[in-house]
């Protein structure tokens, strides 16, 4: 494989923060589809204006569009300014790939805001050759590929030279249908099975620095 470029997801890859935004997110979502019996995994990875019109076009919804980000938008800075950490080992993964002369991209479906608080905490304000949140595109964010498609034309690099660390369902979706190579990143084991369509999955930061030193080379 002739790898040019590494995109990472933000949340629960570069970050823990999806233990943070677990709760979080369960009282959003019961607030927004009171009387809906659903699952939480329904809208893991989803873009949070994508996630509302997912349930607006599925449930009964008790709160406006704006209401709903709003919300979100109020409890980010706890999470990403007080509450989340790095990825173990991530800056020894980023000089790895730098090493060998690749670029490197955050592709996320968290805002700008909330990803530059996560950049400045913990000095990755240099790191990244492009950062590319869903709020840059008008489309449909993940499980849709447009948004890696995105990713590859700001780098000018062709998706099937793309490698994808991704810790969703739909996150792996967008990356696999845009023709990229996919690494699961999987934190919780529960979970391995919603990654299993990924083209490999790896087990924390070891694992995944192994994978990508093996993919690279």
């Amino acid at each position: 494989m002739d790898v040019e470029a590494v995109i990472f997801d933000m949340d629960g890859v570069i970050v823990n923060s999806e233990e943070y935004w677990g709760p979080v997110q369960k009282e959003i979502l019961e607030t927004t589809v009171p009387d809906a019996d659903m699952d939480f995994k329904e809208v893991r990875g989803m873009n949070v204006l994508d996630q509302y019109d997912y349930l607006d076009e599925r449930y009964d919804t008790a709160i406006s569009r704006d209401r709903f980000f709003e919300l979100y938008d109020e409890r980010a800075d706890a999470v990403y300014r007080d509450s989340v950490e790095l990825m173990e080992g991530f800056h020894d993964i980023l000089a790895l790939i730098r090493d060998r002369g690749k670029t490197v991209a955050i592709c996320s479906s968290s805002f700008h805001r909330w990803i530059d608080q996560v950049k400045d905490r913990f000095d990755l304000e240099d790191a990244f050759d492009t950062v590319v949140s869903a709020e840059d595109i008008d489309g449909p964010s993940k499980p849709d590929p447009h948004i890696y498609r995105f990713t590859a034309d700001r780098l000018d690099v062709e998706p099937e030279h793309c490698v994808v660390v991704e810790d969703s369902a739909h996150g792996v979706t967008a990356a696999e249908d845009a023709g990229m190579y996919c690494i699961g990143y999987c934190t919780d084991p529960g979970r391995e099975h919603e990654l299993s369509h990924a083209d490999t999955v790896v087990h924390g930061p070891d694992e995944l620095r192994n994978t990508l030193q093996q993919v690279l080379d």
